[in-house]
């Protein structure tokens, strides 16, 4: 764990240094607990993150806000930027390489980026989306392979269960899986799904149970799917009245195959 710190102050010193920090942070809030009752000052190493944060959206998102939003643009230099500075993907947990940051810490740096952005905080903060999951639930391959690689390079997933007919309805969703040996099968539709056509993997929920009386808790499955994998379609980009940066678009999957490996 030491060393894993260590490597991460050298690898961040020329982005503001803080994305080693986090396991710090978590530390020195759990000792302060512990030695002096709750406290709810911030402790040094968040208020870098929120400072980091804060800056990023006064100096580089402000001044380009307005453009992204009448243009519709993806800001895909913010979204380098941000990944460098440490600002995306704070969930991943220290054995991906992530910082592994919680809740709160995560909400501090939510704040700062919505004041630059909401749009650009949302397409930053739907990759915490995508991959809850399969941070919750994936295995620990499925964790090493998924969350690692974004910790790797600036890259999205997205998180695709909402739908034409059911809206965010879970209960009501219609995209069908079938199991055919150790694969499979998925037919349906997603819609106004949040970097879709963005993202490198998407997580896909879709029913498995076909009893329509089958409980939600044990009629669906989900699935990690790589973006480019065969019957994968991403539809026409659905225009808004407002916070036009965000790519909405329509996932299809016909006779898409996914792996038994990929099911979570």
């Amino acid at each position: 764990m030491a060393a894993l710190r260590v490597a991460r102050v050298i690898r961040s010193t020329s982005t503001c240094c803080w994305r080693a920090h986090s396991s710090q942070a978590t530390a020195a809030a759990s000792k302060s607990k512990s030695t002096a009752g709750f406290s709810y000052e911030l402790t040094e190493e968040q208020k870098e993150f929120q400072a980091t944060a804060r800056k990023f959206a006064r100096e580089e998102i402000l001044p380009v806000a307005a453009h992204y939003d009448r243009t519709g643009e993806y800001p895909v230099p913010l979204i380098k930027r941000a990944w460098e500075l440490g600002l995306i993907n704070s969930h991943i947990p220290e054995s991906c390489g992530g910082l592994g940051l919680g809740s709160f810490d995560a909400c501090l740096i939510t704040e700062e980026l919505a004041y630059g952005c909401t749009g650009v905080q949302t397409a930053i903060e739907a990759n915490s989306l995508g991959q809850m999951p399969v941070i919750i639930a994936g295995n620990e391959q499925q964790q090493k392979k998924y969350l690692g690689r974004m910790t790797e390079e600036p890259m999205m997933c997205a998180y695709c269960v909402t739908e034409p007919g059911a809206g965010s309805d879970v209960a009501g969703l219609k995209t069908k899986a079938e199991k055919k040996g150790d694969e499979y099968i998925i037919n349906g539709q997603k819609m106004w799904i949040t970097n879709g056509g963005k993202a490198n993997w998407y997580f896909l929920l879709a029913r498995t149970n076909p009893d329509p009386k089958a409980p939600a808790n044990k009629a669906f499955t989900g699935f990690i799917v790589e973006a480019d994998s065969p019957g994968v379609q991403v539809g026409r980009k659905v225009e808004m009245i407002c916070i036009r940066i965000l790519i909405l678009v329509p996932v299809i999957s016909n006779l898409l195959i996914c792996h038994k490996g990929n099911h979570i």
